[in-house]
């Protein structure tokens, strides 16, 4: 069996899918994003708030990964890393990020696109204090993105880093840094069996978001 037959075979959408109404949505995003988060959790999605974060190298080419949304509040939609890792470089040399969930269970996803930045030093030294202990001592450790040449060096760093944690629980992480998109487009998509996708996109002018809906 050739890959495309096996592809072909798999089912798509053969699951009963919320329905989405774009005449009953609120006027921003976020406020519908915090929605369709919660009936993500009702409905028991594994890991609602994984996420793709896309951005672009120093050469133009894009770059993705998955990672946990922080927060949505009034400043953006927010994520964590080390500034010196290659996302933390890239969006350094190109300020804009897009953001994508993908809620299976459901068959919704959502879209975002803007501009990112570092948040201020406190924000990101108090998520970092509220890591759990493995998460701190690993990103203490961490080179993020070096080529690790001796795996050995690995098991050195952390405990290194674990000792520093045990010694001082509120031991800082310099390159640890809070990072948020401020949106330009937010995209929700609800999927459909009939192929009849359901897409509503709010688009920023301005201070004014305006909405409209998109072919599926």
């Amino acid at each position: 069996m050739s890959i495309r037959d096996l592809l072909r075979g798999l089912p798509v959408f053969a699951r009963p899918l919320p329905r989405f109404a774009p005449a009953d949505t609120p006027g921003s995003p976020d406020a519908l994003f915090v929605s369709w988060l919660a009936e993500a959790v009702d409905a028991g999605v594994v890991e609602p708030h994984a996420m793709t974060l896309s951005t672009v190298d120093g050469d133009g080419l894009p770059d993705t990964r998955v990672l946990l949304l922080k927060e949505v509040d009034d400043r953006g939609w927010q994520f964590a890393t080390s500034a010196g890792s290659a996302k933390g470089r890239q969006v350094a040399g190109t300020a804009a990020a897009a953001l994508g969930f993908y809620w299976r269970e459901q068959g919704r996803q959502v879209r975002v696109r803007g501009t990112v930045a570092a948040l201020d030093p406190q924000t990101s030294a108090a998520d970092f204090r509220a890591r759990p202990v493995s998460s701190r001592v690993a990103s203490l450790a961490s080179e993020q993105s070096a080529v690790l040449a001796d795996p050995p060096d690995l098991e050195r760093a952390l405990a290194t880093a674990e000792a520093a944690v045990a010694a001082d629980p509120d031991t800082p992480c310099a390159d640890h840094t809070v990072y948020a998109v401020t949106p330009t487009s937010v995209e929700f998509w609800q999927g459909d069996a009939d192929r009849r996708h359901v897409r509503l996109r709010y688009r920023r002018s301005g201070d004014t978001w305006h909405k409209e809906l998109l072919w599926p």
